[in-house]
């Protein structure tokens, strides 16, 4: 495969994530498991690997700890390289790049030296928390045949939903022509994905512009904040912003609902992403676990099983990640169980997830319904 070293990725992996809360009060956010065995890092960190992108950084801020022990030095995708590879960003201090990131246009801003000492031709920036596969060559393909200062991939989302993403408009050559960031009253159901192409001078030029006129509160803040308050509706403003259309499976998972609802279209009889596809597959890092048991009281239906669980209850469309253990009497349906939580005898968990480590006692009942799902934190 031809590499891309034109092209720096950078995975912003800062946000707290507190919408998941108490899924994310310890954890990063984009360390946060998925599938049974993946984390949500793993997909922009394996589209990268089958784009040939091999200059890839990770911005952490967030329980960096988390996260930084599963990258593994980017070993699973191939980034463990003498040049170029795997690089992780942090907040630092004594610099005049000092300070917390204060949203991802800000983290770009402050890390602006490192990426000028690169040079990369495109920048691609991706976030950290989203499920999807994406061959970033496509994109940059667009992005250079319209000469654009930014590319946006964009995609179709459900219009009542359309709100919690930045909202596109675009003429029929697929050039921007209107921008609202998490608008109350939505004008299409066309959002961003936050898979961005930026050119990269022009980015750096415009960063410095931008934080010369609209400084914060303090020394340490650029005013810049998230993409969706002032970088990309200059872009958008000045003509320089196009589309690239992303017609597959994608899913933003920051909310119980949507987390608990990309799930369960895993487990449908032809599911819209199929983990299992060798032909581009999700790399991933963890440890090496025995095959899992399944008692001769268990009953299983429908439902993904990593290794490691012991299996004596009753499991139904479920998704149980590695070392779960559900005792003989309990029942499990329509529920998402993180790495060693345990179910107890007589218990009984539906239409909920139950977080890594958590315990549900014997007899006890954690059950949602509808919209509403009930959420299981390790502390109980």
């Amino acid at each position: 495969m031809e590499t891309r070293r034109d092209v720096l990725a950078l995975i912003l992996a800062g946000g707290a994530g507190q919408r998941l809360s108490p899924l994310t009060d310890e954890r990063a956010k984009p360390s946060l498991p998925f599938g049974a065995v993946y984390r949500l890092i793993d997909f922009p960190l394996s589209n990268c690997m089958h784009s040939g992108i091999t200059d890839v950084w990770v911005l952490q801020q967030h329980a960096p700890h988390t996260l930084s022990d599963h990258l593994a030095n980017g070993r699973p995708w191939d980034l463990d390289r003498s040049y170029g590879g795997l690089k992780i960003l942090h907040p630092q201090q004594g610099t005049d790049e000092s300070g917390w990131y204060r949203g991802n246009a800000d983290a770009l801003y402050r890390n602006r030296e490192q990426i000028a000492d690169l040079a990369p031709e495109t920048l691609l920036v991706l976030s950290a928390d989203h499920v999807y596969k994406l061959d970033y060559r496509d994109v940059l393909d667009t992005h250079r045949r319209h000469g654009a200062d930014v590319t946006v991939v964009t995609t179709r989302v459900r219009r009542e939903e359309a709100g919690r993403f930045g909202v596109v408009e675009v003429d029929g050559d697929g050039r921007l022509t209107g921008f609202e960031y998490k608008p109350d009253e939505p004008r299409s159901d066309l959002v961003t994905t936050e898979v961005f192409a930026y050119d990269t001078g022009r980015l750096l030029d415009l960063l410095d512009e931008l934080a010369a006129d609209g400084g914060g509160d303090d020394d340490e803040d650029s005013g810049l904040g998230d993409f969706g308050d002032v970088l990309l509706p200059r872009l958008v403003a000045d003509g320089g912003a196009w589309q690239h259309r992303l017609e597959g499976y994608w899913r933003d998972v920051g909310t119980f609902g949507s987390y608990w609802r990309a799930h369960m279209e895993l487990l449908e009889d032809e599911p819209a992403l199929r983990l299992e596809d060798a032909a581009w597959p999700i790399r991933t890092f963890m440890p090496v676990l025995t095959p899992s048991r399944i008692d001769g009281s268990a009953e299983i239906r429908a439902s993904l099983i990593a290794p490691g669980c012991r299996i004596a209850g009753r499991v139904t469309r479920s998704v149980l990640g590695p070392g779960v253990r559900i005792e003989e009497g309990a029942e499990v349906s329509e529920a998402v169980l993180l790495g060693e939580a345990s179910v107890g005898a007589g218990a009984r968990v539906e239409h909920a997830i139950v977080d890594a480590g958590a315990r549900v006692a014997g007899g006890q009942q954690v059950l949602g319904e509808g919209d509403e799902i009930a959420v299981l934190g390790a502390s109980g």
